[in-house]
């Protein structure tokens, strides 16, 4: 009597190994450090970058020829390090990732470092006027950060804290509270 044993494999595991030099490998499993592409360097060893960005705003401008519409994008970035250092950037290009790009640039190029309190709040309050953008900058202790719109992005991203921004404008453009916001931050500039 001949007896004839049989074993289950687990779905989790490969039932064959990966190729050496072409092809695919199983789903689920990776050549080399468990990574697409073979761990050979390339775009996934790119060092991580300092500052943190945060997208404040993306049009789609159209500007009419004679053929038709020719569209591009025009994008704002704001870069912090949650230090006290933020930049605000404006890049324009025919599509978005070469826009993000640029205005990532622009805004590690307009970098301001700021002189915050111990508690990294702003020393005094302040008003500003930027086209027909007003905002209105706080100190306000136990708070927390109290703002809207574009100043909370760029507030949050320059690590600052017990701050009330009260914008007094009909204006909703966020480039210009954006820029209103730096303005006011630049009181506070090193």
């Amino acid at each position: 009597m001949t007896e004839t044993v049989t074993t289950t494999v687990p779905a989790s595991t490969p039932t064959s190994a990966p190729r050496e030099r072409g092809g695919f490998a199983p789903r689920g499993q990776h050549r080399a450090g468990g990574r697409p592409g073979g761990g050979r360097g390339g775009r996934g060893d790119k060092p991580r970058s300092e500052f943190d960005q945060a997208t404040v705003a993306v049009r789609r401008v159209t500007r009419v020829v004679r053929g038709g519409r020719r569209f591009s994008f025009s994008v704002v970035i704001a870069a912090g390090n949650r230090k006290g250092k933020i930049g605000l950037g404006v890049g324009k290009a025919g599509d978005i990732s070469a826009a993000m790009e640029k205005a990532g640039n622009d805004a590690k190029k307009q970098m301001l470092t700021l002189r915050l309190t111990k508690t990294s709040s702003v020393p005094h309050e302040v008003l500003v006027k930027y086209s027909s953008a007003r905002l209105f900058l706080k100190p306000a202790p136990g708070r927390g950060l109290a703002a809207g719109s574009a100043a909370r992005i760029i507030l949050n991203l320059a690590g600052v804290k017990d701050v009330t921004a009260k914008v007094f404008s009909k204006s909703k453009n966020k480039l210009n509270l954006a820029r209103a916001t730096m303005k006011a931050l630049e009181n506070f500039a090193e």
